[in-house]
């Protein structure tokens, strides 16, 4: 072809004048614009200009560190409790974990008391205690774990001999 297809080359005037000229494209062929064009050129050529572009400086963007108030408590509550036994179920869109339940309990506490953050953070934990949400703390064996077998052993003992000996004075006293 005859130079480049950039705009950058020529104009699409000369281009197409050129492959004429070189018998690629027919006079029959031509562009209904060319005879247009060639009688009314404009007043200045449009030419590629090449934009300066200046060497990229190691310009050091800095982000400013966006802390919320939530965050604080997150960082916390995972500090104490890790991530939890529980997996973020992210195919439910209402899905809400643990420490997020733990924060709106949070700030709905602090909204209603005048506590301090260590004193909030422990009522907090009791409240969702009493909704059902057992929260463990990092590194801490479960109760199960933590039992010796033989301690439950004695206890089950210990409550069958109550057993027996609550279902014997209950026939040794009289009837009223």
């Amino acid at each position: 072809m005859a130079g480049s297809r950039l705009e950058r080359f020529g104009t699409v005037f000369t281009r197409v004048r050129d492959l004429m000229r070189a018998g690629v494209i027919k006079p029959q062929d031509k562009p209904i614009w060319f005879d247009v064009y060639k009688a009314f050129p404009p007043k200045r050529d449009p030419l590629y200009v090449q934009k300066n572009t200046r060497a990229v400086v190691n310009k050091k963007e800095t982000v400013p560190e966006i802390f919320y108030k939530e965050d604080e408590v997150r960082a916390k509550f995972y500090e104490r409790y890790g991530t939890g036994s529980q997996a973020l179920d992210l195919s439910k869109s209402n899905f809400v974990s643990t420490c997020e339940r733990f924060v709106i309990k949070y700030a709905e506490l602090e909204s209603d008391s005048e506590l301090d953050a260590a004193a909030l953070f422990e009522e907090t934990e009791k409240a969702l205690l009493k909704e059902g949400v057992i929260l463990r703390r990092r590194g801490q064996l479960s109760v199960e774990e933590n039992r010796d077998p033989v301690l439950e052993l004695k206890l089950k003992d210990m409550l069958a001999e109550k057993h027996l000996a609550d279902a014997q004075t209950k026939e040794t006293e009289p009837s009223s």
